[in-house]
């Protein structure tokens, strides 16, 4: 799978995702190029990365020796025949979450992507959040004792239905954002033993779900996943309760606005959270609360590890096992909806 530094990177898709995501984290992470990104709009992308190719397809850029890793960025529904073709062409591939658009193509890309012998991984980047990584410091260090409720929130108020197709039949909220919030919560607990979910289009003439809300039964943990676009007043991030104590946190990770602001990913001050989380501990009959200081977001962390597993020096950060026990939750939450009951894993 190794090859010399640096590798050459084709962009597949140059929408929201693509362009303030990816490009920017790609160009900026030592050892890759952005060297070819595939769009019907070269002026675009030439106006943000100006010695890049403009390849007018995907059959293009996969005809280009060059290219060692394709990385797809386009709607859901595309992903699987996307990475199908970049397997076939000898490509690697990085898939922006959701893996793919049901959990079976999820698993005949995986499949493929074995047979292969190639790197194929999902881009999990709220992994690297700075809440999550505060999280994980304060579980691992023994602060908060046993977790025994987690509740995590991605809320926003947008409730006018716009015209693009995360808000069409067969998209939606649950395929959007619970990747985000199912993946966080596997790499912290592992898979639950049940899942109950609820889910509803709340906006006025919405054709995809717009809320969510995920129960995970462990054997003492519950663990509550939740999100809604018609939420305007609440802004909690985490709601993390242990055995010692609770860590609450507000207002979303800073890396996506940074990128929307064209910020340079890696640059001084980048991944620092204005608006850090309170911890609150056990003190004899009483208790107390501090501010806990947040550990930096490292989206980049993601790309410099792809890096390191195409040349042979490091894992792949996202491996498809991974990223197919989500979309595993995804395919049970969807039928446990369906169903309105809670099911075993």
């Amino acid at each position: 799978m190794s090859s010399p530094l640096p590798f050459h990177v084709a962009l597949v898709g140059y929408g929201f995702v693509g362009k303030t995501f990816h490009a920017p984290l790609i160009a900026a992470t030592p050892g890759l190029v952005l060297h070819t990104v595939v769009s019907s709009d070269p002026a675009k992308v030439l106006a943000d990365h100006p010695t890049a190719k403009v390849a007018p397809d995907l059959a293009a850029a996969l005809a280009d020796p060059a290219v060692d890793l394709v990385v797809i960025a386009t709607p859901d529904p595309l992903h699987a025949a996307q990475a199908h073709a970049a397997l076939d062409a000898g490509k690697s591939v990085v898939i922006d979450k959701p893996f793919a658009a049901t959990l079976d193509e999820a698993r005949a890309v995986a499949d493929h992507a074995r047979r292969a012998g190639k790197l194929l991984s999902v881009f999990h980047n709220r992994r690297w959040d700075s809440d999550f990584l505060t999280l994980k410091a304060l579980i691992a260090d023994g602060t908060l004792g046993e977790i025994v409720q987690y509740e995590s929130h991605f809320d926003r108020f947008r409730p006018l239905v716009r015209d693009r197709w995360r808000e069409k039949p067969g998209a939606g909220a649950l395929l959007d954002l619970g990747p985000h919030l199912i993946d966080q919560a596997q790499q912290l607990f592992g898979p639950p033993t049940g899942l109950y979910a609820d889910l509803a289009v709340q906006k006025d003439g919405g054709l995809a779900p717009d809320y969510f809300h995920l129960v995970l039964r462990y054997p003492r943990r519950r663990v509550l996943l939740h999100a809604s676009q018609m939420t305007l007043a609440s802004d909690l991030r985490l709601a993390v309760h242990g055995t010692k104590g609770s860590f609450v946190k507000s207002g979303l990770d800073q890396q996506e606005n940074a990128l929307k602001a064209g910020g340079v990913p890696g640059a001084e001050g980048w991944g620092v959270d204005p608006r850090p989380g309170t911890l609150t501990v056990a003190d004899g009959e009483a208790t107390a609360s501090r501010v806990v200081e947040g550990l930096p977001g490292d989206y980049l962390a993601y790309y410099a590890a792809i890096r390191d597993a195409l040349s042979g020096h490091g894992d792949n950060p996202v491996p498809p096992e991974e990223a197919l026990a989500v979309m595993d939750l995804i395919d049970l939450a969807q039928r446990s909806a369906a169903e309105g009951r809670e099911l075993s894993l």
